[in-house]
C-alpha cells in the first residue's frame, strides 16, 4: 500500500491509533495538494470560519516542516475543501 492509499479515509490531526471518522461529527474531504484524500473535522467551525477556509500544518507541502496547506470550501459543495496552495 502506498502513502496516498494509506492516507485516504483518515481524519486530519486524528490520533494515529484511531484515524477514522467518528459518529456525530461533520467532515469535509480535502481535495488536491499534499493532504488530498484526508477528511477534515468541520463540526465546530462556524459558517464564517468555514467560508474563509483553513490553513493546515503539514510537512508534505512545498515548504516542508513548518509549512501549511491552504484549503477553502468548494463553491456549491461545502463537503469538499479544495487546495489553494502551500504557504510558509
Amino acid at each position: 500500500m502506498d502513502e496516498v492509499e494509506f492516507m485516504r479515509g483518515r481524519v486530519y490531526g486524528a490520533d494515529h491509533d484511531d484515524p477514522g471518522p467518528r459518529a456525530g461529527r461533520a467532515y469535509a474531504q480535502l481535495v488536491g495538494g499534499p493532504l488530498d484524500g484526508l477528511l477534515l473535522d468541520v463540526t465546530d467551525l462556524e459558517a464564517p470560519e468555514r467560508d474563509r477556509g483553513v490553513s493546515l500544518a503539514t510537512e508534505m507541502g512545498r515548504y516542508g516542516t513548518g509549512g501549511r496547506a491552504a484549503y477553502a470550501p468548494r463553491p456549491g459543495d461545502a463537503r469538499r475543501f479544495d487546495w489553494r496552495g502551500d504557504v510558509p
